[in-house]
């Protein structure tokens, strides 16, 4: 039975979506999944796991993505994740970085799909948690028809019910990280094809989904979506995720995503995190709202500052809190949203 927090998820987006992304995207959302960035298993076997997989219970439901192909470091390294609390287990089969494809992981494992299910039972032996795969329709000259349905049923075979697919190809040769997330055009219909002829299996959709409206139109074809930059960049949507995907009563503003997220930031403060490292995070959360430009400015010079604390926080706050006074009052000059 799929987890009803798969109907909206943020996906795992590498140097984005760390502990404090995470947390700040769970006062948004209380129920959309939330992923960790990609960990390889040799990180998580032998290095700085406190570092690197370190999680506030605040940000439960939360899932662990990992990047690897060997069956026992997979298995390994999920136990660990397990140990530590998380509620998923995630195999990267989609990334398309050159560092990704010379440690055998990532997108150039649709190549290897019987590899990819050998790691997958491996994982599925190793936890009790849910074990799902976020892959590609397909790499360079695959035909997405053949690459997807074979690496969906080979895992499916070895107990996994749950594929968050980015509906792209990836170009292994010639395009870069940057390029193939954009580039390789979007095949819709072949998820939502996979899910018809797949239907007793979980089937969540990837890419170009830049909205909350895009999102419920995916789910009349498929059981979930999973956002990307969209959540990041206008992390304000998420706020109303949970009204118009989940079910619930209302909405979670920006001005009361700040103070909820607050106690947060000041117990990473105390607990020696650097402020900007955290504010980062919410740069775009006015986005489009009076005081945009503001916020952005006073998070982004006041944050890096030595000793900078909460006050930062409640100065952009307030002067965002002004500007809004002053459009309602029709003092605002035009630009300032931008």
């Amino acid at each position: 039975m799929q987890s009803q927090s798969h109907r909206l998820s943020v996906a795992p987006m590498m140097d984005w979506t760390d502990r404090h992304c995470r947390a700040f995207h769970r006062v948004l959302t209380r129920e959309s999944l939330l992923y960790t960035e990609m960990v390889t298993t040799g990180a998580v076997l032998h290095g700085d796991r406190e570092r690197l997989l370190g999680f506030d219970d605040v940000e439960h439901p939360v899932a662990l993505q990992l990047g690897g192909s060997e069956p026992a470091d997979l298995a390994a390294a999920a136990r660990i994740g397990a140990d530590l609390g998380y509620d998923e287990i995630n195999l990267n089969v989609g990334c398309p970085s050159d560092r990704v494809q010379s440690g055998r992981f990532g997108a150039c494992l649709m190549r290897e799909p019987a590899l990819v299910a050998e790691g997958m039972a491996a994982i599925r032996a190793a936890v009790s948690i849910p074990a799902t795969v976020k892959c590609r329709i397909g790499v360079d000259d695959q035909e997405p028809e053949e690459s997807l349905f074979t690496l969906v049923d080979l895992c499916a075979q070895a107990g996994v019910t749950t594929f968050i697919v980015h509906a792209r190809k990836a170009w292994l040769k010639g395009l870069s990280p940057k390029e193939n997330r954009d580039v390789p055009p979007l095949d819709y219909p072949l998820v939502h094809r996979l899910k018809r002829e797949r239907p007793g299996l979980n089937i969540e959709i990837n890419g170009g989904v830049g909205s909350l409206d895009e999102a419920e139109a995916q789910l009349a074809h498929t059981d979930g979506v999973m956002l990307g930059r969209a959540a990041y960049h206008t992390p304000g949507i998420l706020g109303q995720a949970d009204r118009r995907i989940f079910g619930a009563a209302a909405d979670v503003g920006p001005f009361e995503a700040v103070e909820l997220y607050k106690p947060y930031i000041a117990r990473q403060l105390e607990r020696g995190a650097h402020l900007s490292g955290i504010t980062r995070h919410m740069l775009g959360l006015f986005h489009g709202a009076p005081g945009a430009r503001t916020w952005r400015r006073i998070l982004t010079v006041e944050s890096v500052k030595p000793g900078a604390d909460l006050s930062v926080v409640d100065a952009a706050l307030a002067a965002v809190s002004g500007l809004k006074d002053q459009r309602g009052a029709g003092g605002l000059e035009a630009g300032e949203a931008a």
